[in-house]
């Protein structure tokens, strides 16, 4: 069986995050099947980016994903995060 998937772990992160933007770190990782320390790097390569930013809220945090941000790969770069999301919701 091939290992290679059509969505990357960061669009997967930011799927999980759509979801339930309350997720911790441990869940998301969980979820999109990498380490904690993988979800970490992801999450700040986003904030980096500027497509998700996040609130401390007591012991955890609440992420806020940037939709309106332009998908950054020139041949997608005329449709939005939030277009892409939409597409990929259960």
């Amino acid at each position: 069986m091939d290992t290679w998937q059509f969505l990357t772990n960061h669009t997967h992160v930011l799927i999980a995050l759509r979801r339930n933007p309350d997720l911790r770190q441990r869940e998301i990782a969980d979820m999109v099947g990498i380490t904690e320390g993988a979800v970490q790097r992801i999450i700040g390569e986003l904030e980096t980016a500027g497509c998700l930013t996040h609130e401390r809220v007591g012991r955890r945090n609440h992420y806020q994903i940037l939709e309106e941000n332009d998908l950054r790969h020139p041949m997608e770069n005329n449709h939005t995060l939030g277009e892409l999301l939409a597409l990929l919701e259960d």
